[in-house]
């Protein structure tokens, strides 16, 4: 093929007419609207729109609660990999989107960290839902009875393994407040039934804040049997739940130890 512009002068005009005409006369709105044309185009947009949506929806990566859109809470879950456990009832999430078929674990830009500085700002704090678990010490405050032996219990369950939670909405300590499982043998787990079922739980009682789903009854239930068979805090009367005038049946809750501290504080702050 010689372009208009190379040759002689006659060749040139010859040429550039030849190829102005071709154009002019060209029928471009039906080329455009050619259904060879027009079918693998749409085919092709439905595809790139579909698979962006699908992305962002299933395989993009959520580092941080700020990340988290307010229409997610209440209908969707996230999967990941728990990196570290605060008090018995919250940990840090490290979200891997699509788990080991979309190649986290395996593949070498889809590793989770494993050092502090590379978790950084990049792990979404979450809080067992519907549970309430011993107080470890904090601010000054001593530590609940048997919060120790309930945080240990939570580390050797959950800690490095994959997780999904269900999430129902951000508190507001910036954490996500969620129902947890974890996959233990064949079974599927709920983290804080577990939690009950041992005593190193109760059921959440404040009166905002609290959020169970549709598993409330089921939490209740673990609770009433784990006092009925005195495990874990069931297991004995504390020192100071005797000094309260309670019984070995009924120890200090995480829910009264909390209320007991805060009016304490109240006092201190009038005096």
């Amino acid at each position: 093929m010689r372009w208009p512009w190379t040759g002689s002068e006659d060749e040139k005009k010859s040429r550039l007419t030849s190829w102005t005409g071709a154009v002019s006369t060209t029928n471009w709105s039906s080329t455009f609207t050619d259904a060879q044309t027009l079918i693998p185009a749409v085919v092709f947009a439905a595809t790139t729109v579909g698979a962006l949506r699908i992305y962002k929806s299933y395989f993009r990566r959520i580092p941080s609660v700020n990340h988290i859109k307010p229409g997610y809470f209440r209908r969707r879950s996230l999967f990941g990999r728990v990196t570290t456990v605060g008090d018995a009832d919250n940990f840090r999430l490290f979200h891997t989107p699509g788990g080991r078929l979309a190649g986290w674990g395996f593949l070498p830009w889809k590793k989770v960290p494993t050092t502090r500085e590379g978790l950084l700002r990049k792990t979404i704090h979450i809080r067992l839902a519907g549970i309430d678990a011993p107080e470890l010490a904090h601010f000054g405050r001593e530590a609940q009875p048997f919060s120790k032996e309930a945080h240990e219990w939570l580390i050797q369950y959950i800690q490095d393994r994959r997780v999904r939670a269900y999430i129902y909405r951000r508190d507001q300590y910036d954490r996500v407040v969620a129902q947890v499982y974890v996959r233990r043998w064949l079974w599927r787990k709920d983290i804080g039934l577990e939690m009950l079922k041992m005593g190193f739980a109760t059921v959440y009682e404040a009166k905002s804040g609290s959020e169970f789903g549709e598993f409330e009854q089921r939490y209740r239930d673990a609770e009433q049997k784990a006092r009925e068979s005195k495990v874990g805090m069931w297991s004995k009367s504390t020192i100071l739940g005797r000094l309260r005038g309670g019984s070995a049946k009924a120890p200090e809750s995480p829910r009264e130890y909390k209320q007991r501290h805060t009016a304490a504080d109240k006092l201190k702050k009038i005096i």
